[in-house]
């Protein structure tokens, strides 16, 4: 028996996971310049969202028959910032660079997330923003976003 939004959201989430896997097989393999090709990303996140789906599946079908999600109110707030915050983060990606703009945003969210733990936050953005660059750029070989310019 399907129990509330989590269920019919993973089964909506899993579809769209799949799409994003079929679709991306179509596009070509390799790209001038680069050893990654652009279907590794949209397949990625494609498989990740399918596995990500069947845990909201398996997370919604063992929650307890009490637990409703009509009972806590959605935080609108919150999820209005860091919806605001992505799309900046996508407007200004190529002018700040990859390593700065996902830091700013990841940093954004997390306090916003969670106030307090700014060391915590500010160490988390800074690794991750970095080690992603430098495995895509130096180990695979692909292109981001570098620097700006005026920082070089």
């Amino acid at each position: 028996m399907m129990r509330g939004f989590d269920s019919y959201a993973s089964i909506v989430f899993f579809l769209i996971g799949i799409a994003f896997v079929w679709e991306s097989r179509k596009i070509s393999e390799s790209s001038y310049g680069s050893n990654v090709g652009p279907d590794i990303f949209p397949m990625g996140l494609g498989a990740i969202l399918v596995l990500l789906s069947i845990r909201l599946f398996y997370e919604a079908m063992k929650a307890p028959k009490g637990d409703s999600d009509g009972k806590t109110t959605p935080d609108y707030k919150r999820f209005l910032m860091i919806a605001g915050a992505a799309a900046l983060y996508a407007y200004y990606l190529e002018d700040i660079g990859y390593v700065i703009g996902t830091f700013l945003f990841l940093l954004f969210c997390f306090q916003t997330i969670q106030r307090g733990k700014l060391v915590t936050s500010l160490v988390v953005s800074a690794s991750f923003s970095y080690g992603v660059y430098y495995l895509f750029v130096q180990i695979l070989e692909g292109t981001l976003p570098g620097f700006p310019s005026w920082l070089q």
